[in-house]
């Protein structure tokens, strides 16, 4: 089957985007640059995110001039050549080079891919396709942190885990080479034979005529709106109400998708498990492995429910979910923070006086070493410096050193372990509970729906300029949420972080309650006409009623 084809193909590229979560813990060890500048790390992680954004707005206007499949093509080259350039780079700026390369090909492939799928799909599955879809680039994204596990003992660890990323994209190149283009968009441009043998093979013989009619009525309505006009400006798609409605419900998903802080989970899910209190690289990758693990398993579930409860209902249990896990993830760094170990007077000296934290060394000069913790010993100003747990117990109180590669090996070579981005804690395991909760939630709802919503709400006529715009403003969500975060935890703490992520969980769940429709089931012909008869839905819990003459679904609120 057509589509089934396609969804196994698209979706491989998302090892690209998770391979960066576990490289940046040993780029950090070989650019040192690097490991000292908060800002320069969330640059290399958000410069694909940036450029994304550029990605999905030229995607847009390629989708519509050049068709789904040859925009797929053109991303597929520009994560090969992103993929090279990352694997070869001799400092943080080639790095950051590369990442804008894999950024270009992402958002291309992000609005392009459940497009590709949704317009080839059967009404009736077509939200289980997209959902496969999500599920492959979930996959993609767990199988990032098996390959990141498989070469930690590796020479040029970082280098083998990003330059490997470009396989997917030849595999996926190739491949798409013998798949059609989408028949809607063929029909689009007056290859009208083509677009019914394509529908053939998807439909039944009475399905496929039922498809060209409508076609012909959208195609024929989009002469008439446009006098045959091939320039769409966002004034002329803001001025027609069921483009309006659509954009509304459809860019709002996308930004909230992003402001709920998936992606500082995705993109810093091993930084996250330090600041919980665990030291070493390799056992926060091996615990990222569940937060990924359970993002393909929700993807799954996604599959299932999709169209069965609906996408609407989806996103409000999602959301519901997100802000609970959020408040225990804040919670919890909140105790981590506040009850982290002390710093003792004759643990720091037991060590060299070279390697004594400057700062602590001044605070005891000055006798008011007994206010000092892990946590502050983590944020002395004049230099960086980390915590040497106590060799009888990482909660006993332990000395606060320079932070570098010699006194980190005599750290650990007393068998102690060496904490430089978060402090030991009783209280780690549940920031773990709080992580997988938080995607156990967010997957199968927020994680899928946006993107399923944003392939079927939007007129044909307008369908790749739309979702452009969304894809967009994805990834500028995308950019605020990847380009702020480390600054933030350094700032306010992570525990007020993911407080505002849960403040802004609870905006996106109104905004679902008021903003997005159902549109389970519905041709994608049929959602058009519903976005004509539909308002704001205010009073969100008014029961909905049936109109006898129209046969419309309406509200008794406003």
């Amino acid at each position: 089957m057509l589509p089934s084809r396609g969804r196994d193909l698209v979706a491989i590229v998302a090892f690209s985007v998770g391979v960066i979560s576990g490289a940046l813990l040993y780029i950090r060890d070989d650019f040192r640059s690097v490991d000292k500048n908060t800002w320069l790390q969330e640059m290399i992680v958000s410069m694909a995110v940036a450029g994304a954004i550029i990605g999905a707005a030229i995607g847009g206007w390629a989708n519509d001039r050049h068709g789904r499949r040859t925009s797929i093509l053109v991303a597929d080259f520009l994560f090969f050549v992103g993929a090279v350039v990352m694997a070869s780079a001799m400092g943080p700026v080639q790095l950051v080079v590369g990442r804008v390369f894999v950024g270009l090909g992402v958002g291309m492939a992000s609005m392009t891919s459940p497009l590709y799928i949704s317009e080839a799909s059967p009404a009736r599955i077509r939200g289980a396709l997209v959902s496969t879809n999500g599920f492959l680039i979930t996959g993609g994204q767990f199988l990032s942190y098996l390959i990141n596990l498989a070469f930690t003992k590796a020479p040029g660890t970082w280098r083998w885990m990003l330059g490997i990323a470009g396989l997917p994209a030849v595999v996926q190149f190739f491949l798409m080479i013998f798949l059609p283009e989408s028949p809607r968009w063929l029909y689009r441009k007056g290859r009208e034979e083509e677009a019914e043998a394509i529908l053939r093979k998807i439909y039944s013989a009475e399905e496929v005529e039922r498809e060209m009619v409508e076609l012909k009525e959208s195609v024929e309505a989009e002469a008439r709106e446009r006098g045959l006009s091939e320039k769409v400006g966002l004034m002329t798609l803001f001025r027609t109400a069921t483009v309006r409605r659509g954009l509304v419900a459809g860019v709002g998903l996308q930004v909230f998708q992003q402001l709920v802080g998936i992606n500082t989970v995705m993109y810093y899910s091993p930084t996250i498990v330090q600041l919980a209190g665990f030291s070493s690289n390799q056992t926060a990758l091996a615990l990222s492995l569940v937060t990924s693990g359970l993002n393909a398993l929700g993807s799954v579930v996604s599959i299932y429910f999709i169209d069965h409860t609906g996408r609407r209902k989806l996103l409000v249990i999602s959301l519901a979910g997100v802000i609970l896990s959020l408040g225990v993830l804040s919670a919890v760094f909140h105790e981590t923070t506040t009850h982290s170990p002390a710093v003792g007077f004759a643990e720091t000296r037991h060590f060299d006086g070279s390697f004594t934290c400057p700062d602590y060394r001044s605070a005891a000069a000055l006798t008011t070493v007994g206010f000092w913790d892990c946590t502050r010993c983590l944020k002395a100003e004049s230099t960086e410096c980390g915590f040497c747990a106590s060799s009888a117990g990482k909660l006993l109180a332990g000395a606060c050193l320079v932070s570098n590669m010699t006194v980190r090996d005599a750290c650990h070579g007393e068998g102690r372990l060496w904490y430089t981005r978060g402090c030991p804690s009783r209280y780690g395991w549940l920031a773990l509970v709080g992580l997988a909760l938080y995607i156990i939630f967010f997957s199968p709802g927020m994680g899928t729906v946006p993107w399923i919503v944003n392939s079927e709400i939007y007129p044909l006529r307008q369908r790749g300029v739309c979702g452009g715009v969304a894809a967009t403003a994805n990834w500028a969500s995308n950019l605020a949420v990847a380009q702020s975060f480390l600054s933030l935890t350094e700032s306010i703490g992570p525990s007020w972080t993911f407080l505002i992520f849960g403040g802004l969980s609870v905006a996106a769940l109104a905004f679902v309650l008021v903003c997005v429709p159902e549109t389970k089931g519905l041709p994608i012909e049929e959602v058009e006409k519903m976005l004509e008869r539909r308002e704001l839905r205010l009073r969100f819990w008014a029961k909905r009623r049936r109109d006898h003459d129209s046969g419309a679904v309406k509200t008794s609120g406003v």
